[in-house]
């Protein structure tokens, strides 16, 4: 460990999902390329959840950066958020390391998966990727990254 590394330089932002009020359906953050990072950390966020509402998110695998063969990563889905649950306002956190991709199918790009289900719900979630095969994660943020400030 690197004492005069700041934090910004070990975690890149991969992938996001914006803070938004999301109607019942699917949002996902971009495909990840799993060759330039060891793992990943998907943050999500829930807010006010819509009456009766669930929100589910999962990580998902493929084998280019358009989804091609997309299919589940198994084991990485999460439990069910629901009103009922009193699950308002919580974040969950799901972890992923690049061995846990299929790899006798060439699958080596990632994402994060939510899906809210019945009702509007508040959500938002960071895909952070991590030990980056070369240089510094910042070299690989996302494109909606506006500002690093040291």
């Amino acid at each position: 460990m690197n004492g005069n590394l700041n934090p910004s330089m070990a975690a890149a932002v991969a992938g996001v999902i914006n803070p938004v009020s999301q109607a019942a359906g699917t949002v996902t953050t971009g495909w990840v390329d799993m060759q330039k990072f060891g793992t990943l950390l998907a943050i999500l966020a829930v807010g006010a959840l819509g009456a009766d509402a669930t929100v589910n998110a999962k990580i998902e695998q493929a084998t280019d950066n358009a989804g091609a063969g997309a299919k589940d990563v198994a084991g990485l889905a999460i439990t069910a958020l629901t009103k009922a649950g009193t699950d308002d306002n919580k974040q969950v956190l799901v972890n992923l390391r690049q061995e846990d991709l299929d790899k006798n199918n060439a699958f080596r790009f990632a994402r994060l998966s939510v899906t809210v289900g019945t009702a509007a719900s508040l959500i938002s979630a960071v895909l952070l990727g991590f030990n980056a095969r070369y240089g510094a994660a910042t070299d690989n943020d996302a494109t909606t990254v506006d500002e690093i400030v040291s």
